[in-house]
């Protein structure tokens, strides 16, 4: 058990030396200059703090008991050197330090966004996304304290402590000593409270996060919360969160406190201690009294340092801890990897073809089951079928958000999983269900099919689309700002907006995801002209709910539970009695929806 234990310990203090190590490899070389700058500074202040400790004997000695007028003044004007230099040398390391802290945290906020950028669409599919940002937030100034830290505690604490521990020693060796008598169990202490405090903090970063991702999902869906009365639900579930989140931190001060009595406690023993002793030697031995002042005034000054140190190895422990959780998510690897010496695709007569797909999602049942299907080159092809067929899936899969767990999905005869996904993804254009718009203009939304789209072409994609009219209709025009996720605007104004994306990015291969399914009548009719443009001369892969939207598709393939059942155009498909398009056509009505 107890070599259990021990080996634990040695695998933690590891991990945190690990870290460290690794954020100074890191970022060190990049604010070499910085550092050595906020080091000369941190000597400064450590040396003149030394200063003022180590001249007090004179101070009493010449000042007081030689009463030697002669001396004061050049012993006051070095004290006020001493604390313009720390002044000073006090403001270069505090804005050095910060500016170097505020790079790093910038440049790990961008790469952590761009290693989101490559991870799979799949990591997200089971990361809730407002607790994965809010969980950022707090982790990404880990990186940061833990350098900084260091820095401070290394060249201005320890430096401090050791120059003013050797004023001590040269003003009383004895007293010293009683100093030093103290300090072993004082570390033995405070090791262990930073290793309990270890696991508290991951735990503290993750119901933290729990709780900024509950507010954040709760104002993103203020709507749905307030049409539903989920408020007084919302509260209890929140209330609990915040509760335990609650409790956490107070364990984390519980324990980060820890440190003031321990430290409080051993500083009056060893103070009283050095009184009693100096004061008996200076009764019963009538030793002058300014080396003993030069000491006292040497140990009270080095208290503060001893203390930041003796909370340093706590405060590293968390910053490591939040350190640690970044470097997890910027190691993990993305599920989907290029192949070596995978080529760009190169795009013909755009035809699109599953051989033998077969898929499901992690810990999941099979989805698609050996499914054949081919969209000849500049036609529609449409998907139909009941909900859970694996319609969005194959439209998933075509841009490899997602990788078939067997079979092959070809473009002219290339396996697209033999090609880089940026070559791919420039031959897609893609509508989804639920278009997502960004922050920004209208235009700028428009732009993101194409980023160097010219404003005339962006203009055109918005004429195809049927947008251009309501544009202008807008406070500021194409200029207008959207709101968050395009709210200030209606389901298909914002539908025709993501067709008009679709459109400037002018790709072969045209994807539609139930496009006009959540779109009231008027609204389709809109949005369907628009995507009647938007098909022409295009390989088109549709879903629809409503079959009169894909009653001209050159072939319809109709799913059921995972596989193809049946294929053909709407007349072939229709007349089939006992088929099931046939009965789904029957049932379908202009106002339902299958």
């Amino acid at each position: 058990m107890k070599a259990a234990k021990d080996k634990r310990h040695h695998i933690d203090s590891g991990t945190a030396a690990s870290v460290l190590k690794r954020v100074i490899a890191e970022n060190g070389k990049d604010h070499v200059r910085g550092y050595i700058f906020a080091i000369l500074c941190l000597v400064a202040m450590s040396l003149s703090t030394a200063f003022t400790a180590w001249i007090m004997e004179s101070v009493v000695n010449e000042a007081f008991a030689n009463k030697r007028a002669d001396i004061v003044w050049w012993i006051c004007g070095s004290i006020f050197l001493a604390f313009l230099l720390r002044g000073f040398a006090t403001y270069g390391q505090a804005v050095t330090l910060s500016k170097i802290g505020n790079n790093i945290v910038a440049r790990y906020q961008q790469r952590i966004y761009r290693h989101l950028m490559a991870l799979s669409v799949g990591f997200f599919a089971e990361k809730r996304s407002a607790q994965l940002a809010a969980q950022l937030n707090q982790n990404i100034s880990g990186i940061r304290d833990v350098l900084n830290l260091t820095v401070t505690s290394t060249a201005r604490d320890l430096l401090t402590l050791i120059a003013l521990i050797a004023v001590m020693v040269s003003k009383d060796w004895v007293l010293s000593l009683i100093v030093f008598a103290v300090a072993p169990p004082l570390l033995y202490a405070l090791r262990y409270v930073s290793r309990r405090l270890r696991a508290a903090t991951r735990e503290s970063v993750e119901v933290n996060s729990q709780v900024l991702g509950a507010m954040q999902e709760t104002i993103q869906g203020i709507t749905v919360v307030k049409a539903f009365t989920m408020e007084d639900e919302l509260n209890r579930k929140v209330n609990r969160i915040i509760d335990t989140a609650e409790r956490r931190s107070n364990r984390i001060a519980r324990l980060s406190e820890r440190t003031s009595p321990l430290t409080e406690t051993f500083a009056g023993l060893a103070i009283s201690s050095v009184v009693a002793y100096a004061a008996f030697r200076s009764i019963y031995d009538n030793i002058p009294p300014g080396a003993f002042f030069a000491f006292v005034a040497a140990l009270l000054m080095a208290y503060d340092p001893a203390r930041r140190l003796a909370k340093m190895q706590v405060q590293i422990e968390r910053a490591v801890v939040n350190a640690r959780m970044i470097y997890d998510l910027l190691d993990m690897q993305p599920h989907q990897r290029e192949k070596p010496g995978a080529k760009d695709l190169v795009v013909k007569d755009a035809r699109v073809e599953l051989q033998g797909v077969t898929f499901s999602y992690a810990n999941g049942g099979p989805i698609l089951q050996g499914v054949d299907i081919v969209a000849e080159g500049g036609k529609t092809t449409a998907l139909v079928g009941q909900s859970g067929a694996g319609k969005s899936t194959i439209i998933n899969l075509i841009p490899r958000f997602y990788d078939p767990t067997e079979g092959r999905i070809l473009i002219d005869g290339q396996d697209i999983a033999d090609v880089t996904r940026q070559s791919l993804r420039r031959q897609l254009a893609y509508v989804s269900q639920q278009p997502y718009l960004f922050e920004g203009s209208i235009r700028d939304n428009i732009r993101y099919g194409r980023p160097d789209a010219t404003d005339q072409e962006v203009e055109e994609a918005a004429r195809l689309a049927y947008a251009h009219d309501f544009i202008l209709t807008q406070p500021m025009g194409y200029e207008t700002p959207v709101g968050e996720n395009g709210m200030t605007l209606s389901g298909g104004q914002r539908q025709r907006l993501s067709i008009a994306r679709a459109l400037v990015r002018n790709a072969p291969i045209l994807l539609l995801d139930e496009a006009t399914s959540a779109l009231d009548n008027e609204s389709e009719a809109a949005v369907q002209k628009a995507l009647d443009t938007a098909m022409r001369g295009r390989t088109v892969i549709v879903i629809a709910h409503r079959l009169s939207t894909v009653v001209k598709a050159d072939k319809i393939i109709v799913m059921h539970e995972g596989r193809v059942v049946e294929e053909g155009t709407h007349d072939v498909l229709a007349q089939r009695k006992d088929g099931l398009y046939a009965r789904l056509n029957n049932l379908q009505s202009p106002e339902k929806r299958i």
